[in-house]
């Protein structure tokens, strides 16, 4: 962080103390859980009892916040034994900042689960004897900080919303409440950040998919289980489409594997220790334990070594879009954003240690190539993901292998002038990956597409090849993500484009409206359905007995890419006027033109996936 940044990093945690003491002022017998700073903001749990906050208390709390910050009471900071703590907690009743206290006494070091150190008064890492405490007012908390001089410094800032959460992210917990904050330098700033706030209100994908008819929930089914449309499922079959088309230019090879597996073979790639938590097991009726997949690499792995490779076969490239699943929580399922199951684009390719630059190469152009269809090619950075050695628990292999794989990607990275960023921790746990950081219109980061280098689990399924020597050696994978899942991806789609898709995408092309109920112009109506459907494009006639201003806009709260109106004009001259959906193009009258014309722009938008009118 540069100094600016440190400033309105501690201007927002000193703004959670300033609402956790705006509370403790409202309701006298809170429990104060804790408070970090987060993206934009910040945020303080409470257990206020059966007292459930809504939206006029967020009101009041922020009138009392403005009264702290108006008496300009300086932040001072003091520490203290963990044992006088602990009776600090014990006198103040206040349980959860005990439960801390005591488990900082019996580990004797910072490392507490679940809790930032910034939140105990420690230091990262280090023994601890004494916890720092941070008080403005009549307010005490324990705190690391950093804090500013006194609450008058505080900016501008809202509180924005409240929710549930469970104590240290355990269900097994009380469930407090959790009350957002943002906070900014000035009230310009936060003015335009609320204003993105409402625009990604409009944009939300969980708003649009109900509305544009693309994917639904069901109780009976499960949360954390989608199922889509046949609308949305054109999205997703498009998507799979432009995958398959372009990863066929660099014969890449379609394989279909089950979705479960025997135990044995996540036990022998190391993901049944490292995920344990988030398998789904099946026990058969004859005592036999499966896994539902939360991966593919081990059964790809099995098609590889299903018989002997010669070195002259090598790169082997395996492509397969098919579902996993995760056991996530049930408190962390939103939407399409976080899904027990869900759909991955996945691929694994099986080359020589001199052949990982050039396949890594290739896999950099299959993502530009497809994020360029899609316009977000301009808008991205890369990160270098590498292993920390401080915690090596945490990945399998040789270091000396992860010294290689981590020095070729970023020898890739280098010549595709990537500018990548290596960031420490961010690894694999079987080595490190190039991962692809995408911006959307709400300016959002995301990571998609990612490519990443394994020398250990080859090894811990002895897989091999016959090199020219005919000696007996031990293949490299490249594990490769185009657009992650299918789920999530939607998801981005849906919001950066707020429903107004592409042509390509657009589960409907052309919505044709009848002026009127006289059957030449139902017939000619049909007529160009079919001139439609004979290109494959996707096209819906709206004969209903309605107002033709009420189906234009029935077709605009669709977001249909290209509206017709036919009447009688229309079916003597044989022209049509094409109302064009905003967004494709910038101050151009739409013209009139043959309908064969119209249809075969359309079809030639539609097959080059152009993101502007061909109009």
């Amino acid at each position: 962080m540069n100094n600016s940044d440190d400033k309105l990093y501690a201007m927002r945690h000193s703004s959670a103390h300033v609402m956790a003491n705006a509370v403790m002022h409202l309701y006298s017998d809170v429990k104060f859980g804790i408070g970090p700073v987060i993206e934009n903001g910040f945020y303080y749990d409470f257990d206020l009892g059966n007292k459930v906050l809504s939206a006029d208390d967020l009101q009041k709390i922020e009138v009392e916040m403005s009264k702290i910050v108006k008496a300009d009471e300086p932040f001072i900071k003091n520490d203290m034994s963990i044992d006088e703590a602990i009776n600090w907690a014990k006198d103040n009743d206040q349980p959860y900042k005990l439960e801390l206290l005591n488990d900082l006494k019996l580990s004797g070091t910072t490392n507490i689960k679940n809790i930032s150190n910034e939140l105990l008064g420690t230091e990262n890492g280090q023994k601890v004897d004494r916890v720092s405490f941070y008080t403005n007012g009549d307010f005490k908390d324990l705190c690391r900080g950093p804090h500013i001089e006194s609450t008058g410094k505080i900016g501008a800032f809202k509180l924005i919303k409240v929710s549930g959460a469970y104590w240290r992210g355990n269900q097994k917990n009380k469930q407090l409440q959790r009350v957002y904050g943002v906070a900014f330098r000035s009230q310009k700033e936060l003015d335009d950040y609320l204003d993105k706030i409402e625009d990604a209100k409009n944009r939300d994908h969980r708003k649009l998919g109900q509305e544009l008819d693309l994917f639904t929930f069901s109780e009976l089914v499960g949360s954390g289980l989608p199922l889509y449309t046949p609308r949305g499922t054109v999205l997703i079959e498009e998507l799979k489409n432009n995958l398959r088309e372009i990863s066929k230019k660099y014969d890449m090879l379609p394989v279909s594997i089950p979705h479960l597996a025997k135990r044995e073979l996540y036990e022998i790639s190391g993901h049944a220790q490292k995920f344990e938590e988030e398998l789904y097991k099946v026990e058969s009726h004859f005592n036999q334990e499966f896994i539902l997949k939360p991966v593919n690499c081990p059964h790809h792995i099995q098609i590889y070594a299903s018989h002997t490779r010669s070195y002259r076969e090598l790169p082997i490239r395996y492509i397969e879009q098919t579902m996993q699943y995760r056991d996530e929580k049930p408190g962390q399922l939103e939407g399409l954003q976080r899904t027990r199951g869900f759909t991955v684009d996945d691929g694994h390719t099986f080359c020589r240690v001199d052949q990982i630059e050039e396949e890594a190469s290739v896999l950099i152009e299959v993502i530009k190539s497809f994020y360029q269809s899609l316009g977000l090619w301009s808008d991205h950075w890369v990160s270098l993901s590498l292993r920390d050695d401080s915690t090596p628990d945490k990945y399998i292999g040789e270091a000396s292998d992860w010294e290689i794989a981590e020095h070729m990607l970023a020898k890739v990275a280098d010549k595709y002038d990537l500018s990548a960023k290596s960031i420490k921790g961010e690894a694999a746990i079987y080595g490190p990956k190039l991962d692809f950081m995408f911006k959307d219109s709400l300016g959002r980061e995301t990571q998609l597409a990612t490519i990443q280098i394994d020398f250990a689990m080859p090894k811990r399924f002895d897989i091999s090849y016959i090199d020219d020597k005919g000696q007996k050696q031990t293949p490299v994978i490249i594990h490769r993500a185009i657009l992650g899942s299918f789920e999530r991806f939607m998801m981005l789609l849906i919001e950066h484009f707020a429903g107004r898709f592409p042509l390509w995408l657009a589960p409907e092309h052309i919505r044709i409206i009848t002026l009127n109920q006289n059957q030449e112009v139902i017939d000619y109506s049909n007529k160009i359905f079919q001139l439609a459907k004979d290109k494959n494009l996707r096209a819906l006639i709206d004969n209903d007995n309605e107002s033709v201003g009420k189906k234009i806009r029935s077709a605009e709260l669709m977001k249909v890419p290209y509206i017709i109106v036919i009447g009688a004009k229309e079916v003597e001259s044989g022209n049509i006027t094409p109302r064009l959906r905003q967004d494709l193009v910038e101050n151009i009258e739409p013209t009139s033109m043959p309908i064969e014309v119209f249809i075969d722009k359309v079809s030639k938008e539609y097959i080059s996936r152009d993101i502007k009118s061909r109009l």
